[in-house]
């Protein structure tokens, strides 16, 4: 009786403490958000590697440590390949240029994709052989591409231009256990060997952010084991083991493919280019979204499939997880919007998540306003620029004279908006009474201001644009 009091003893306060330490990290989290001044944000570290680089924004500055994200962006030469690596957080990332193809190995999924003869000659030997692998992911322009926490994946630029990417980590998503910053585990390369292009030292993957420890590069995971283990592990020989250390690889994280990647892959019809240009896919069948197939790819600048449009100032197309079902997973979600010259976004606040906003083109105005009433941002905010607005700040952003695109990533897989002016508005939803009290107005005043919007999200400029010469 004596041992089982004891053992339910330790039991309550092992799950005390497990309990306490969940609360004091989302304590710690929610006050990060205690912000006073938000910034438009560049990148401060660039990676230089054989073909293409990495820039990072700095996860440093209070509204990263609120939302509780990371964003690097990778640009990869035409025949350059990211080596094969994993995170500790899910990825969503937006093609913002060029299109390529990716491999995500997915544990116990079968390797569907595989050589119909043999044609492949083994390094050794003369001997020939079938190659398997899981199946490939082509993507292009405009789309949005998920990562599971924790699956290795590579990404191979096969286009004629350079590919460009901005993906956002979600470091303290739940299924990030180590830490608050999101850590690459490299399977192939040396990214000691990298060039730091800004004169500083080489960063972690993920590691080192926090308290400003001596930052340096990270070797691939089978530099750690012994050669004898992975020969055995492997039935290879220790030659072929020592090569998996790549410890005189001088390429970096993005190397080049001198003749260009071949792998197994089906020759699309015409039918399929032209359904993936649109962006499409076929009818459902209820059985797509399983583990080993489910949909990792949705293109989000298809303007057909915008959720607001007018004419007069623009579009805006959300993509959550009734669209995209594996955002479920992630706990993400992503917006693209494109705004004419001085079109407006209506003031609003995001119920249930924080909002990451990414210039792709152009320039807009943006004022952010928090709980207290106090302007935090109110400054234009250019291509290559990143803000972050908190969950439930309000903000409303115009464009520029050439107009202006973004994509925003949020941190739930259904994030809603709560607008202040339109149709649909909280402002357009109150009594006449409750405005007039309110405000101290006439009923008239009232009137015209619950009334003289009939748009909803996006608003067509007025005569005299208020961001006119500012922006």
């Amino acid at each position: 009786m004596a041992k089982l009091f004891l053992s339910l003893s330790l039991l309550l306060l092992l799950n005390g403490c497990l309990a306490n330490k969940q609360y004091q990290k989302n304590f710690q989290q929610k006050n990060e958000c205690q912000i006073q001044r938000i910034n438009a944000l560049e990148p401060t570290q660039i990676v230089q590697s054989e073909a293409g680089f990495t820039e990072f924004f700095d996860t440093n500055e209070q509204q990263f440590q609120c939302a509780g994200v990371e964003v690097v962006r990778h640009q990869i030469q035409p025949q350059g390949l990211l080596l094969p690596s994993y995170t500790s957080t899910p990825i969503l990332f937006y093609v913002e240029q060029g299109n390529g193809v990716q491999g995500v190995m997915l544990p116990g999924c079968p390797e569907t994709y595989e050589s119909s003869q043999q044609q492949f000659e083994g390094r050794k030997g003369g001997r020939s052989f079938q190659d398997r692998h899981q199946k490939l992911h082509h993507f292009r322009q405009g789309d949005m591409v998920a990562i599971p926490t924790g699956a290795a994946h590579w990404i191979y630029n096969n286009g004629q231009e350079d590919l460009v990417i901005i993906a956002l980590l979600d470091s303290i998503n739940a299924e990030n256990q180590l830490d608050q910053v999101h850590r690459r585990f490299f399977l192939a390369g040396n990214s000691q060997n990298e060039q730091q292009q800004q004169g500083q030292p080489i960063r972690t993957w993920g590691r080192g952010q926090q308290g400003g420890s001596q930052q340096k590069g990270s070797n691939n995971i089978f530099q750690g084991f012994d050669v004898e283990f992975l020969a055995e592990a492997f039935n290879i020989d220790q030659e072929t083991a020592q090569m998996l250390k790549c410890e005189n690889d001088q390429r970096g994280h993005i190397v080049m493919v001198e003749r260009g990647l071949s792998f197994v892959s089906p020759i699309m019809s015409r039918e399929q280019q032209g359904q993936q240009q649109r962006g499409g896919r076929g009818p459902a069948n209820g059985l797509e979204e399983t583990i080993c197939s489910m949909k990792l790819r949705e293109n989000i600048d298809d303007i057909s499939k915008a959720d607001s449009y007018n004419p007069q100032a623009g579009h805006c197309t959300h993509l959550n997880s009734y669209k995209f079902p594996i955002l479920q997973l992630l706990q993400l979600s992503a917006e693209r919007g494109v705004l004419k010259s001085h079109g407006i976004v209506a003031p609003h606040w995001i119920m249930n998540a924080h909002n990451i906003i990414y210039v792709t083109n152009g320039n807009m105005r943006i004022q952010i306003v928090n709980d207290q009433g106090q302007s935090v941002f109110n400054d234009q905010v250019r291509e290559r620029q990143l803000v972050v607005v908190p969950q439930n700040f309000a903000v409303v952003k115009q464009a520029g004279e050439q107009g202006c695109s973004w994509i925003s990533f949020r941190t739930n897989d259904n994030a809603m908006i709560n607008t202040l002016a339109g149709r649909t508005s909280a402002m357009r939803a109150l009594p006449l009474a409750v405005l007039t009290n309110a405000y101290q107005m006439s009923r008239e005043d009232a009137q015209q201001l619950k009334y003289s919007r009939d748009e909803t999200v996006l608003l067509s400029p007025s005569t005299i644009p208020y961001a006119a010469g500012r922006v």
